[in-house]
């Protein structure tokens, strides 16, 4: 099957021009720029020496290697994997609200880290001395997420219509954060306020041994899509179209689903809970290369979550600032706005499913 692309069946000189060089660029720059930016002012001559010899500064060293490098590569991720998690539950579901968190998934990790630290005033206060990042949360996090998929693995096996897989995964979201608001009932000042940090999100916590292990989950998970991306175009028109194309859509659901977990269960227990990302990146992709095509939106989408991901990391650095703003509440900002602006310009946002 081919999916007509605007003005043809192919990309348009102009679209390979900003997929293939300006977005990499992009990225690029953004990169160095948001390692540059700090409360420590470093030169970028010694950013581009300490690639190569720790002769600098042993302070500057040590700023870009143990906190501003791991940063900018986990907002890299972080940006990559949920764009390209809101981009595959549109498709699945058809609905343009949808996003990596629609299944249920982020509310798992949620209520396993809730499980974790606010059950310390029920069962003896023994988890006061952990600190949001740490292993021990998450584990805590992948467990939680991991009991919501199988569940919803279990469920999606039983039930044909995508439409009624999307409403049960709204369910248990709303369960699992009831049970939340259960716990926090009964917990502390102090609990309430490590969960609560948690729920901020915060990608410049990791070291190397974190983001390696989160690198290799997410790179499973995008390397998972590729084999998707066929399916998904099918799926655009509808399941029945797919399903006369040959399309086995009950394994391509599950592959899809386990995906979605792989990429949104590991940057929630990694970095927490941040909104907006995956659901507004594929709109912004869609009306950057007005296409409805996944092998363009598909690598489009992991540079365009990139290059945002990375500028509200700096803004939420407060660049001059010794401060740092919670970068959910970033991503929420710039990105409402732009998300209103874009169904505002497109009048139906539906035309693009």
């Amino acid at each position: 099957m081919q999916l007509q692309i605007k003005n043809g069946s192919h990309l348009t000189m102009k679209n390979r021009l900003i997929l293939g060089i300006l977005l990499p660029i992009a990225v690029i720059l953004l990169l160095i720029l948001n390692i540059s930016i700090g409360s420590v002012s470093i030169p970028y001559s010694a950013l581009f020496e300490s690639l190569f010899t720790d002769s600098i500064k042993t302070s500057w060293y040590n700023i870009i290697w143990q906190f501003r490098m791991p940063k900018a590569i986990t907002a890299t991720l972080v940006g990559a994997g949920l764009s390209v998690c809101g981009l595959q539950m549109q498709t699945l579901f058809r609905n343009p609200l949808a996003g990596p968190f629609v299944l249920g998934i982020s509310s798992g990790a949620s209520m396993g880290v809730a499980l974790l630290v606010l059950s310390g005033s029920i069962i003896g206060g023994f988890v006061h001395y952990l600190a949001v990042g740490s292993w021990v949360v998450v584990i805590a996090a992948s467990l939680g997420s991991f009991s919501v998929l199988m569940v919803v693995m279990m469920v999606s096996i039983r039930i044909k219509d995508s439409m009624s897989l999307l409403i049960v995964g709204l369910m248990f979201g709303s369960t699992t954060g009831a049970l939340v608001s259960v716990l926090q009932y009964f917990s502390n000042a102090q609990e309430i306020q490590l969960f609560m940090i948690w729920t901020f999100g915060n990608i410049g916590g990791l070291n190397w041994e974190e983001i390696t292990v989160m690198f290799i989950i997410i790179l499973l998970g995008l390397l998972m899509n590729i084999i998707l991306i066929k399916p998904l175009n099918a799926l655009l028109l509808g399941e029945n179209y797919a399903r006369s194309m040959g399309v086995n859509i009950q394994k391509n659901r599950i592959l899809i689903i386990i995906s979605t977990s792989l990429l949104a269960g590991s940057i929630t227990a990694f970095c927490g809970p941040i909104a907006f990302i995956g659901m507004a990146v594929p709109h912004i992709v869609r009306v950057i290369f007005k296409t409805s095509d996944h092998r363009v939106l598909f690598p489009a989408s992991i540079f365009v979550g990139i290059i945002i991901m990375l500028m509200c990391d700096m803004v939420a650095q407060l660049p001059g600032s010794e401060y740092t703003l919670p970068i959910n509440a970033i991503t929420s900002l710039l990105g409402a706005p732009f998300v209103i602006w874009i169904i505002l310009r497109k009048r139906n946002i539906a035309k693009s499913f």
